[in-house]
């Protein structure tokens, strides 16, 4: 059964009525408080902008970093309210409570075509407990519940899945339909050959993608520090590179199920340690010495692994090949996003998992050549998974 979108509502459930649209403004801050990186808030515009265009007024859930569910100066949305402003074109007003009379009123008397910011939703205590009287208090904020935060969208929260239950029609955002197409797709009919990219630092944050993509793919690339498991596992030195211990039987069975699906690195850029950029060297992978460690995959690698994406037909990628923030080491990652790139100008699909690959990509001035580039890392995975998303369960089917 697929998911409900705003495409689906009628003329008559727009005009005149107040959206509650739950969005992931969860966004960077400068020194200066300023919005670092709108792309998130600008991910949002389409589904605002539609429902705006339809007569709707906007209502706009969203948290903002880690507060303990109290009101904290520092985690104030009215920063991202001034952003959005800017970006929309048009007035943006902005209210330092989420919930209760005060937020009820402004709701009523926002005219159609006009959007309210409300404050962060972790500032309330329900918020993250899914508490059912908070999230009956949030619907009360619009006539009908859109979530567009697929960032959110693998947590129970009441302004992601409680509200739903109260506020109906209850559907999916633009936004929101984009990353479940593409991931969906990427799942459920890719085209072939399918190639996924995995790195990271640890095997067991990836385990269960490892085992939900295994199936499906015909090549799955493994980068970054989980590679290093593997060779443990498969008897190599490591030196001082990360290695999982508790995991190496876990490797090993991978290694021996997955055949010439699994491709690991065939050589490592190495280093006394990360600071000590100018003393890296590319090394054989069995051949990693004593008192080193390796940041990155090789060069050898990053040709291989390049002519395979190049001639991949779907492409998702999720977890850098190295610490790309630090050159050298940034060498491995950048070849993937640039083989992407080329796959994407190629015809292929090519998906980005969010997390630190959306800003190594983003980095590397490539967003646009990719078809996908998912705002949701966490949840991402958790759909790669398989898992069940409570923020889209909670919406109604078609």
């Amino acid at each position: 059964m697929s998911t409900k979108t705003i495409r689906d509502l009628t003329p008559a459930e727009l005009h005149g009525k107040r959206a509650l649209v739950r969005v992931d403004f969860n966004v960077p801050l400068d020194e200066a408080g300023q919005v670092a990186d709108d792309t998130r808030i600008t991910a949002a515009l389409p589904t605002i902008n539609t429902l705006l265009d339809g007569g709707a007024s906007v209502v706009l859930l969203a948290h903002f970093g880690r507060p303990k569910g109290a009101p904290e100066a520092k985690y104030s949305l009215a920063p991202v309210a001034a952003r959005l402003e800017a970006l929309l074109p048009r007035p943006v007003h902005f209210l330092d409570v989420t919930v209760g009379e005060r937020a009820v009123d402004a709701t009523r008397t926002l005219a159609a075509g006009e959007v309210l910011l409300l404050e962060n939703t972790r500032f309330l205590p329900g918020e993250e407990k899914n508490d059912e009287a908070l999230a009956r208090q949030l619907a009360q904020l619009g006539d009908f519940y859109v979530n567009d935060a697929f960032g959110a969208a693998h947590r129970a929260h009441a302004s992601t899945a409680g509200v739903a239950k109260f506020c109906r029609p209850a559907v999916a955002g633009l936004l929101m339909e984009k990353e479940l197409a593409y991931l969906g797709g990427a799942l459920a009919d890719p085209q072939r050959p399918f190639v996924a990219i995995l790195g990271g630092s640890k095997i067991s944050g990836k385990i269960d993608v490892v085992e939900a993509l295994l199936p499906k793919v015909d090549k799955l690339l493994i980068g970054g520090a989980m590679a290093c498991t593997f060779f443990k596992a498969m008897g190599f030195e490591t030196g001082n590179s990360l290695v999982e211990p508790d995991r190496l039987d876990m490797a090993k069975d991978l290694l021996a199920r997955a055949g010439d699906k699994l491709v690991l690195p065939v050589d490592a850029t190495i280093a006394p340690a990360m600071d000590a950029a100018t003393q890296a060297t590319a090394v054989p992978r069995e051949a990693i010495p004593a008192g080193q460690a390796m940041f990155d995959i090789g060069p050898v690698s990053v040709t291989q692994y390049r002519a395979l994406v190049e001639s991949a037909k779907t492409v998702l990628w999720n977890g850098p090949m190295g610490v790309f923030e630090k050159p050298p080491f940034d060498a491995g990652t950048r070849g993937v996003a640039e083989a992407m790139a080329k796959a994407t100008a190629n015809g292929a699909t090519t998906i980005i998992g969010g997390g630190d690959s959306a800003a190594a990509v983003a980095e590397a001035g490539l967003e646009a050549q990719m078809s996908h580039v998912s705002t949701g890392g966490g949840a991402s995975l958790e759909f790669l998974e398989g898992k069940d998303l409570p923020g889209v369960s909670a919406l109604d089917g078609r």
